[in-house]
């Protein structure tokens, strides 16, 4: 099939952007940046934006820079720009580890990071790291600019806070402690297929404890998020298998999957467990200055 017609604009600044987001979004109007969900809908008519505000020409989304002390990531930052970590430490490597589970190398080559967290996809590889690591989100619109807190931007599945007349200009991640280590396992039926369960886990050995403990989980729940509970077992503990399993209990008993029957909910508590435990054997496993492998 081909899309239905649609009007076409190619604004070259952040301004020209927002004006012309104002004067469509109530027909609907939709933002294109990487467009591999937009686009594939379109074709099969699932979607059929009257108006394509395609922000692609607008030099200044295309940053990928440290600003006091956290990395800011434009909005027409691509998938593939984390192939070759951005940053020198942990948030670099980790960011580098987690691009390569993304679907398979053209959608990297074409696919946002911004345009992930604007669809929401609870089984985004990108907005399980938002969540985990407490990004905040940068919104622009004709009233303004406005900030978003991670845990306040994911409002269910594929639901966020933008307005419709906003767009998320850029995303930013804090950098990491030097001696922070990190884990991600996701599980999926085939390689490049969407993540049935996955998690994010990161921390600090100190005094042989572990500190500043981040668990987070995504592909289960209608948005992802931290898990407090496990978090909570860990923080202050020594890192062993045990201490690990207790986490990943925890963590399983803790989230609320989407399914809707109660085998279905019993699996996915049973991945729950398998890729939190995997995650942060692989976090301890590895040392500060190694990448994680990729499952």
């Amino acid at each position: 099939m081909k899309p239905s017609r649609f009007v076409h604009y190619e604004p070259t600044s952040v301004d020209q952007a927002v004006m012309i987001l104002a004067d469509v979004c109530e027909q609907d109007g939709r933002v294109l940046a990487g467009g591999q969900t937009l686009v594939p809908a379109m074709a099969l008519r699932l979607a059929r934006p009257a108006y394509l505000v395609d922000i692609n020409r607008i030099e200044e989304l295309r940053s990928l820079e440290i600003d006091d002390g956290r990395l800011r990531i434009g909005a027409c930052v691509r998938h593939a720009d984390f192939h070759h970590a951005p940053e020198p430490g942990p948030l670099g490597r980790l960011l580098a580890t987690v691009v390569r589970h993304i679907a398979h190398l053209p959608i990297r080559t074409r696919g946002t990071f911004c345009g992930s967290i604007a669809n929401a996809d609870p089984a985004s590889e990108w907005c399980l790291v938002a969540a985990t690591l407490d990004a905040v989100l940068e919104a622009r619109s004709l009233r303004g600019t406005r900030h978003i807190d991670a845990v306040d931007f994911f409002h269910g599945y594929m639901a966020t806070a933008l307005a419709p007349d906003e767009l998320l200009v850029s995303a930013s991640l804090p950098v990491l402690p030097a001696d922070t280590r990190f884990g991600f396992h996701e599980y999926s039926r085939r390689a490049g297929d969407f993540a049935q369960a996955m998690a994010l886990a990161a921390f600090e050995i100190r005094d042989g404890v572990m500190r500043n403990v981040r668990i987070g989980l995504g592909g289960v729940e209608d948005r992802p998020r931290r898990m407090p509970a496990a978090q909570a077992c860990l923080e202050g503990e020594a890192p062993d298998k045990d201490t690990f399993a207790r986490a990943a209990e925890a963590a399983a008993v803790e989230c609320e999957p989407t399914d809707a029957g109660d085998d279905e909910r019993a699996y996915r508590r049973d991945l729950v467990r398998a890729v939190v435990r995997r995650a942060l054997a692989q976090a301890h496993d590895a040392t500060p200055a190694s990448h994680v492998s990729h499952a």
